[in-house]
């Protein structure tokens, strides 16, 4: 009988030892994790998470970038598509699309007295676009003489400052590949 109560002891004895270690871990975490606190943690031992950057406002107080073409006749949008310009002023070049067709060009402008004008060499795509005036749209950009830039609006005006068109900067978030 000596030797089978050896065997019970040694037998149950890593299930004791086994059962208080865990029990003393789990009492040495929760004595570790101290009193909640409201106060916040120091700084470097805080994660910080970078504030979201709050999106851009265009820029309107410049002629660069892309401008859409505030609509007023139901022929400006005609064809479904939303006339633009972008204004690339390094190199005095012009892209954008009449509401029918790619177009490209030279423009000279001066920011001391709001000239602006624009070469009579438009390259263009030639797209047939029924129900569209594509060349009044032409037209009124090659009259154009200055500009306005007001509250987020371009303008651009003629030798006599009749207004020709109005214009609105194209928003950061708007802008996708292939779209305009």
């Amino acid at each position: 009988m000596k030797g089978k109560m050896s065997r019970n002891i040694i037998a149950n004895t890593p299930v004791k030892i086994g059962g208080t270690l865990i029990a003393s871990c789990i009492f040495l975490l929760l004595a570790c994790q101290g009193p909640a606190s409201d106060k916040p943690a120091p700084a470097d031992t805080m994660a910080v998470k970078p504030a979201a950057a709050p999106p851009q406002a265009p820029d309107t107080t410049t002629l660069g970038g892309i401008w859409l073409l505030q609509p007023i006749l139901p022929s400006d949008t005609a064809t479904g598509k939303r006339p633009f310009l972008r204004f690339d002023l390094a190199k005095s070049r012009f892209y954008g699309n009449s509401g029918c067709n790619n177009m490209n060009g030279q423009f000279w402008f001066s920011e001391k007295d709001s000239s602006l004008s624009f070469n009579d060499k438009i390259l263009s795509t030639r797209m047939a676009c029924p129900g569209y005036n594509e060349q009044a749209f032409i037209k009124s950009l090659l009259h154009t003489s200055h500009y306005r830039l007001k509250n987020g609006t371009l303008t651009f005006l003629s030798d006599d400052n009749v207004e020709l068109s109005r214009w609105e900067r194209k928003s950061v978030n708007a802008l996708r590949p292939g779209k305009v």
